[in-house]
């Protein structure tokens, strides 16, 4: 962020209804990503326009190696671009110091991955707890692990967790501190197909009661019927687009 512009805080929760009438709350444009390895250079992403609109559930599907990873990182701060711009509402990342972008993804964004990076060492409250203490005003993590259906192990630690209830656990962690946008990272791709579609069923659960901006990227054409907008990613670009007339509930995903 530039110095004429206010650090970025926490923010107030509009309509979740998204359309292109209104201001996008992501906003990229010609982004590439170029990584240099030895004397070769990767293009991971190659001019990418792309935008998100607040409270909406979005796909991003493509194999791998199509840029999928690289483009959510740079939207949650967590890399930068080679080239382009990244505007989070009136705020510009691409031009952001480290300070700014810790605060950004500190304050804004949950993520969640394909693994579930919880301290063995701590129970499920307690792995929660990690973000609570540190976020201006979380939900309590009780009340995060209950959304995610996890009222009852919450003094369980993740050994005694199955993998898609250790997934639950830091989905409840991602949003905790109550997230503007939650970013998901191939978040079933180490869990069999049912239990993926209880990991599914508790993401659309938050987008939808929560109004999270929800982005998921994967590989699994299934999960796209989920998505109000689905963003088809190949070889570093944009290669799709299309928006669903209606969403599918996880539980009726076949793959």
């Amino acid at each position: 962020m530039t110095r004429a512009e206010p650090e970025i805080g926490p923010g107030t929760k509009g309509a979740t209804d998204a359309g292109e009438a209104r201001a996008p709350e992501f906003q990229a444009r010609g982004i590439t990503r170029v990584y240099r390895i030895g004397e070769v250079e990767v293009h991971a992403l190659r001019g990418v326009d792309l935008d998100l609109f607040e409270g909406e559930f979005i796909v991003l599907l493509g194999p791998s190696g199509s840029g999928k990873s690289t483009l959510l990182n740079i939207l949650g701060g967590l890399d930068g671009p080679t080239s382009g711009t990244v505007r989070f509402r009136n705020h510009n990342l691409t031009s952001g110091d480290e300070a700014a972008l810790t605060l950004y993804r500190r304050e804004h964004v949950g993520f969640v991955f394909q693994f579930y990076n919880l301290i063995p060492s701590l129970t499920a409250r307690e792995n929660v707890a990690l973000v609570t203490e540190i976020a201006a005003s979380p939900m309590s993590p009780e009340d995060a692990l209950a959304l995610v259906g996890l009222s009852g192990r919450m003094d369980h630690f993740p050994s005694q967790l199955s993998g898609g209830e250790q997934q639950r656990v830091a989905i409840a962690r991602a949003v905790a501190k109550r997230p503007d946008v939650l970013l998901c990272d191939e978040p079933t791709g180490a869990l069999d197909v049912k239990t993926g579609i209880l990991v599914l069923d508790v993401i659309d659960r938050v987008n939808r009661e929560l109004g999270t901006t929800t982005a998921v990227i994967t590989h699994n054409a299934a999960i796209s019927a989920m998505a109000d907008r689905v963003i088809t990613l190949s070889d570093g670009r944009v290669s799709g687009m299309h928006r669903n007339e209606r969403k599918a509930s996880a539980n009726t995903l076949t793959w």
